[in-house]
């Protein structure tokens, strides 16, 4: 115990007052300044991506940070130390008091608390690896506003951010090698013996960086499936009241005295009431609502509404009709709905499944919402899972999902479905025996038009034979191949109009199916599929109309899907019994099946690439590519099934195919070797004669095992050759470096001829030796 009091404590601490010599401190300006400048970016990502307001008071205060931590880089700041401790423990307090309402989506909260605590660091970093924290703190910043971002202006910030970590890696290297300061250009005259910043050889790295990354982008597989169930949700929404489910709120619905399905919303002329002649409002699709009024004219002014991340292409379903008016639809069972109730603890809600024998998919998709919406939750067919920020959400008898809020501008959720294949051989077999619960709500027509329809639609199905249509079966005998037919004979025989503003109004007494039919000869896009659906349910097939977007325009940058307002459209649902409800879209220049699962490819993203450029190409030579690429995918495709289904089959099936990746492995090592013997002949053959055979000459001693180390001069190792090689071959080995550094430094042309001689000789007798 004695001699632990006698350490001279007190002695050190009086030599060493300001704990300087103990403190390797970082002294590069340029290196502070670029660090800085990489935290500043990260938060700056962040902000873009999430729409939040961090930089106004996290930049300046880092900033202030940087200059005090430099100019009070030597000292203890002992006092200081001890309020960033404190600080950062309030950080961290107020990080899981907010954590307790944002269980479910925590990557906008670690960003905060990231922030804060790079802030509080930025006023304690006298070292290098003080800087380097920060700069894998902006690092994690930028990857999170990766993760949160949906636009591309995420992506100048991304480029910035790569152009200046360059450098900034540069001086972080040579700082840890204990190296002097780089130079500029301009400063390198006063101290020629300093190193210089090649900025040719930084932006040739960045091109290359970016090019490669947006390659392996390009071809980087978007595999089927979320890895983590801990899918994004908003932040909980308190419900006020009893959610009942039974109102739908359009805002684009207005009419005086607004009854329960009305919103409140301002701007829309079209009127409720179904029949009303009116005007469609320009922001919101009229089709959202518990009845809607196709005798409505006019047209939307395109705005984004939502950005959806999805598994695969689809329908974004919203709500489904099951009465036809003669003007329009309603949901006749409208007051008729269920509320489903998540747990407290989870943003989970479970809606009961649907039962159907046919094989499905899981399809996982998030949507976050950009413009106001109406209460009516977007998803893809079969939603079995919603995860939605509201304790409580509706199912309509229509399998519309209802939510007890609005949806409004920043709210995302996310929705599992099971998708079910469209097999066009199963659902051709399907039985036309429809429960009674079917046939009691999909197959009412009106009774003026009744009969007219039927005999036109069977009129047009005895034709078949007739018409110069495409046909992929012989018989029209079952339901689908009628749906099919039907659908794709009103897009060929019937047309939008080129001004859809000058359509004339239906009066009071004219049905929209039967003016369509034999009058006006088209409509607008959803009178398409209003008169597919009647036509339908004329010849007893049990059909409905279901209103919802496209898929959107897909960006392969974000790998979002885009969805504006003028993407909402309705289509036919036709039922097949055990096998559920499949949609018909029967509108011109739509695809005559809905894009679905059947459409999911894993390398997506290299294809809507190769779309966007087979635009701009002659459609010959798209046709052409086409079929080439098409053909080697599909075999490459074919050949990994099969290499895969071989470890299926028991222990020969296993054995075969590990004998396999062994042949297919020793073919890639031999290849990769020949290539790389090319390549290397063909920089031999660059080189200067003199260059190539010095170069032949080293490679050849380094095969042997006693190569020339790089810190040697010609001459050094020629010298040294003598003591690791035989006489003769030391002697050429000596006369070829002579001549080399002669002709390199001296300007002395060599005898090439005599020197090939003696190398060629030299090579014989080791072959001979051997």
């Amino acid at each position: 115990m004695n001699r632990f009091w006698r350490i001279p404590v007190g002695n050190f601490w009086r030599q060493n007052p300001q704990g300087s010599p103990l403190i390797e401190v970082e002294d590069s300006i340029s290196l502070r300044v670029l660090v800085l400048a990489l935290v500043i970016l990260g938060i700056v990502a962040t902000d873009i991506a999430a729409e939040t307001s961090f930089s106004f008071w996290a930049l300046p205060l880092s900033a202030v940070g940087a200059i005090w931590s430099y100019y009070r880089r030597r000292d203890r700041n002992v006092a200081v130390q001890f309020g960033i401790a404190i600080g950062m423990l309030v950080a961290l307090g107020a990080f899981f008091g907010q954590l307790v309402g944002e269980l479910n989506d925590t990557r906008l909260g670690l960003a905060e608390l990231l922030i804060q605590l790079q802030v509080l660091h930025s006023f304690d970093t006298p070292r290098r690896k003080n800087l380097g924290y920060s700069i894998v703190i902006g690092l994690i910043l930028l990857g999170v506003a990766g993760t949160l971002s949906q636009t591309l202006a995420f992506a100048p910030v991304l480029l910035l951010f790569l152009a200046i970590a360059l450098p900034t890696l540069v001086l972080d290297y040579r700082s840890r090698l204990g190296l002097q300061p780089l130079k500029t250009q301009k400063e390198k005259f006063n101290q020629n013996n300093s190193s210089t910043i090649n900025f040719k050889f930084l932006i040739l790295t960045f091109l290359l960086i970016v090019g490669l990354g947006l390659a392996i982008f390009a071809v980087l597989p978007r595999f089927p499936g979320y890895q983590l169930r801990n899918f994004p949700v908003s932040s909980a929404i308190q419900v006020k009241g009893n959610f009942t489910g039974r109102s739908i709120i359009n805002p684009g619905y207005v009419r005086q005295g607004k009854g329960e399905n009305q919103g409140s919303g301002s701007g829309g002329t079209g009127q409720n009431k179904t029949g009303e002649p009116g005007k469609v409002d320009n922001n919101f699709y009229y089709g959202f609502n518990s009845q809607i009024n196709q005798n409505l004219r006019g047209e939307m002014k395109p705005k984004v509404v939502m950005r959806v991340r999805s598994q695969a292409e689809g329908f974004w379903r919203v709500l489904g009709f099951d009465r036809y008016t003669g003007k329009g639809w309603e949901v006749s069972r409208n007051e008729d709905v269920m509320t489903v109730r998540r747990s407290p603890w989870s943003y989970q809600i479970f809606i009961p499944p649907s039962i159907l024998t046919v094989k499905t998919q899981e399809v996982v998709q998030t949507y976050t919402v950009v413009s106001d919406l109406p209460n009516l939750i977007p998803a893809m067919a079969n939603p079995k899972e919603v995860y939605f920020p509201a304790p409580v959400i509706a199912v309509d008898k229509e399998d519309g999902l209802r939510s007890p809020v609005e949806l409004s501008q920043g709210l995302t959720y996310t929705v599992v479905s099971e998708v079910p294949y469209r097999d066009r051989t199963l659902l051709g077999e399907a039985s036309t025996k429809y429960p009674q619960h079917i046939k009691k709500y999909y197959l009412q027509i009106p009774p003026e038009i009744a009969e007219k329809v039927r005999q036109s639609t069977e009129e047009i199905l005895a034709n078949y034979n007739k018409e110069g249509v495409t046909k992929s079966v012989k018989r029209l005998d079952s339901p689908y191949e009628k749906a099919l037919y039907l659908a794709q004979y009103l897009k060929q025989r019937y047309s939008v109009p080129q001004n859809p503003l000058e359509l004339p109004y239906l009066s009071e007494k004219e049905d929209l199916v039967e003016t369509f039919l034999f009058k006006q000869k088209g409509g607008y896009p959803d009178h398409f599929s209003t008169v597919l659906t009647v036509m339908l349910r004329s010849i007893g097939i049990p059909a409905r109309l279901v209103a919802g977007f496209s898929a959107g325009e897909f960006n392969p940058f974000t790998g979002l899907y885009v969805v504006r307002n003028t993407d909402a459209y309705a289509m036919t649902e036709v039922y097949f019994p055990k096998y559920g409800w499949f949609a018909f879209d029967p509108i011109p220049n739509h695809p005559l099946i809905p894009p679905s699962i059947e459409d999911t490819q894993t390398f997506s993203v290299l294809r809507h690439l190769w779309n966007w450029v087979a635009g701009w190409l002659p459609s010959p030579v798209t046709g052409l590519l086409n079929n080439v690429f098409g053909t080697i995918f599909r075999w490459v495709i074919r050949a990994i099934a099969w290499f895969l289904a071989l470890f299926s089959q028991g222990w020969f099936g296993v054995l075969t195919g590990l004998i396999l990746a062994t042949t297919a492995a020793f073919f890639a090592w031999l290849g990769w070797g020949q290539w790389r013997e090319w390549r290397n002949r063909r920089w031999l053959k660059k080189l200067p004669a003199m260059e190539s055979l010095y170069q032949q000459m080293l490679q050849w001693t380094t095969q042997k095992g006693l190569g020339k180390h790089p810190a040697q001069t010609p001459l050094e190792y020629a010298r040294g050759a003598y003591q690791h090689h035989a006489l003769a071959t030391a002697e050429v080995i000596d006369e070829i470096s002579q001549a080399y550094v002669s002709w390199r430094y001296g300007g002395h042309t060599p005898n090439l001829q005599r020197l090939r001689e003696r190398w060629q000789g030299i090579k014989k007798t080791a072959k001979t030796a051997k």
